[in-house]
């Protein structure tokens, strides 16, 4: 379960971090200043849009660490090159079905799938060890 507190401090250290106020904030990512303000009271809880702006603009966050505070671990140097969650492709089309690539059992597992709606919600299933 998303603890809505944490992700609220987490959004409070990223703006402490780049010396921002709230509403320099709302204007470096594109949201209302209203909506930065009703989010960080608690009023309102924010939407996957909003986590996924954060994320598109700021290049040292992950989505991982805006909704759980834990940073991925790093591909240890043996394993294969990977794309890592925090990097942002340079092209991509986000409309566009990824391209099928054979996913081998040694190598790779499944950790999370996130299911995302057209009404902005989303559903996360942890894969068990």
């Amino acid at each position: 379960m998303l603890n809505y507190d944490h992700l609220i401090e987490r959004l409070q250290l990223l703006m402490k971090e780049n010396e921002l106020t709230a509403s320099s904030f709302a204007d470096k990512i594109g949201v209302q200043r209203s909506s930065i303000s009703h989010i960080l009271s608690g009023r309102n809880k924010p939407s996957l849009d909003f986590i996924a702006k954060i994320e598109a603009n700021f290049n040292e966050v992950s989505f991982h660490w805006l909704l759980t505070g834990e940073e991925l671990p790093m591909p240890s140097p043996t394993a294969s090159p990977q794309l890592s969650v925090a990097s942002k492709p340079t092209t991509q089309d986000t409309h566009s079905a990824p391209e099928h690539q054979p996913m081998h059992a040694s190598s790779k597992q499944l950790v999370d799938l996130i299911y995302v709606f057209s009404d902005g919600s989303f559903q996360r299933f942890h894969a068990n060890s």
